[in-house]
C-alpha cells in the first residue's frame, strides 16, 4: 500500500511478474483463472490472449466506479467475468462483456455458533451490558484515521455499554492496544483512569463480534459486507485526507443502472457503502469525513440499539441482501466459477487433463 512503498518493491514485483509470464509461456496453460488485483491481472490477461489461453476473471476490480478506461482491457482480453456483485453483471453485460453473477463467498459462511455465554466468557465481557463492535479498518493507517472518533463515541456512550474491537491479522495486538490505552505517542487520550472504564476488548474475529453486538460503526469496505450478511445494523464511516477526499469525489461516478447520478446526499456525496449500492437505495447510514465525528455517530446509532422501526427495518434489508448476495443455495461463488471454467473448456480443450494458472 501507498507510494514510495510500492515504488521501492518495483524491482522485485516486476522481476516476479516476468518469472510468471515465462512460466506460463512453458507450460501453456488451458485456461487461467485471474482473481482481483487488477494491477497485475489485466496486464497478465493480455499475454494470456496472445498465447490463445482462455481467461476467467473471478472478482471484478470496480471498473463500475473509476478507472473505467480499463474496461476496453476486460472487453479485449477476458473471456469471462465471474462477479460477486449482482449489478456487476448488468454493467458488464450491457457493455459487451460475458458476464456471470456466481454470488459472494462471504454469504455463504455458516453463522457463528458461539452461544453468547461461552463469547461473553471467553473475552471477560458482561452479558448484562449492550455491546457494541466498533471496527476501523484492516490498516494502520485506517486505525488512525477512523478509530479516535469511536474512541470518542466510546467516552459518550460508556454508560451501560461494551465494547468489541476486532483486530485484523494485519494489524499488531499490542500497537493497537497501545493506542486505546493512552496517553501516548498515538494521540491525545483522555486521562488513562478515564479509558479504564471504557470497556474495550479486543477479539479475534470480526464475524463473532458483529453476531453478538447490538449494532455496529464499521469503516467503509468488505466489513460493510460482513455485517450485513451477520445481520447486525450498523452505520458506516470513514475519513481520508481532504487531498484525497475531493480526488475521489471527482473520479468516482456511478453508471445509471447502479446508481442515479443525481441522488446524493446532502454534502453532494454518492454512496460508497456496497449494502447501498446493491439495495439502489440508502439503507444503512454512511458518515464521511467531517460528518464522521462521535455525536454524530451517536445519533445515528441510538435507533439501532433500542428496539425502534428503525432497527427492524433495518434488519430486514440486511436480509434482503444476503438474500442478494447468495443466489443459489444449492452450491455457491466458487463452485459456480468451476462451473464456468467446464464449460469454456468443454468448448475447446481435448480430453487427456487440464493444466491451469492461478493468478491471485
Amino acid at each position: 500500500m501507498g507510494i514510495t512503498e510500492v515504488i521501492r518493491h518495483i524491482p522485485y514485483i516486476y522481476g516476479e511478474y516476468r518469472r510468471l509470464v515465462a512460466a506460463i509461456k512453458k507450460r501453456r496453460p488451458d485456461v487461467a483463472i485471474l482473481i482481483d488485483f487488477p494491477d497485475v491481472n489485466l496486464r497478465l490477461a493480455r499475454e494470456l490472449k496472445k498465447l490463445g489461453v482462455p481467461v476467467i476473471y473471478f472478482v471484478s476490480p470496480q471498473l463500475w466506479a473509476w478507472k473505467r478506461r480499463r474496461l476496453r482491457w476486460v472487453q479485449q482480453r477476458v473471456d469471462r467475468m465471474m462477479v460477486i456483485f449482482p449489478f456487476e453483471e448488468k454493467f458488464y453485460r450491457a457493455r459487451g462483456v460475458d458476464a456471470v453473477f456466481v454470488g459472494h463467498p462471504l454469504a455463504e459462511l455458516p453463522r457463528p455458533t458461539v452461544s453468547r455465554g461461552d463469547y461473553a466468557a471467553a473475552h471477560g465481557l458482561d452479558p448484562a451490558r449492550q455491546w457494541i463492535a466498533l471496527l476501523p479498518g484492516s490498516r494502520w493507517k485506517e486505525i488512525t484515521a477512523n478509530l479516535e472518533a469511536m474512541i470518542e463515541l466510546a467516552h459518550q456512550l460508556s454508560s451501560g455499554f461494551e465494547f468489541l474491537l476486532p483486530v485484523a491479522a494485519t494489524i499488531d495486538r499490542q500497537k493497537l492496544e497501545s493506542y486505546i490505552a493512552g496517553p501516548d505517542e498515538w494521540w491525545p487520550a483522555k486521562p488513562e483512569s478515564d479509558l479504564k472504564r471504557l470497556h474495550f476488548h479486543l477479539v479475534p474475529d470480526a464475524r463473532d463480534a458483529l453476531h453478538h453486538a447490538r449494532a455496529s460503526v464499521v469503516a467503509s469496505g468488505t466489513a460493510t459486507v460482513q455485517a450485513a450478511v451477520i445481520g447486525n445494523p450498523f452505520v458506516v464511516v470513514y475519513r481520508v485526507s481532504p487531498v484525497t477526499f475531493r480526488l475521489a469525489k471527482h473520479l468516482v461516478h456511478y453508471p445509471p443502472e447502479i446508481w442515479p447520478p443525481a441522488q446524493t446526499d446532502a454534502d453532494g456525496n454518492l454512496p460508497i457503502a456496497m449494502v447501498n449500492l446493491i439495495a439502489r437505495r440508502r439503507i444503512v447510514p454512511e458518515l464521511l469525513q467531517d460528518r464522521f465525528t462521535a455525536k454524530d455517530v451517536a445519533d445515528a446509532l441510538a435507533p439501532l440499539l433500542a428496539d425502534t422501526p428503525q432497527r427492524q427495518q433495518m434488519i430486514a434489508d440486511l436480509a434482503e441482501i444476503r438474500d442478494i448476495l447468495r443466489p443459489d443455495l444449492n452450491s455457491g461463488s466458487i463452485q459456480g466459477v468451476c462451473d464456468g471454467v467446464e464449460d469454456l473448456l468443454s468448448r475447446s480443450t481435448p480430453a487427456g487433463g487440464l493444466n491451469v494458472t492461478a493468478s491471485v
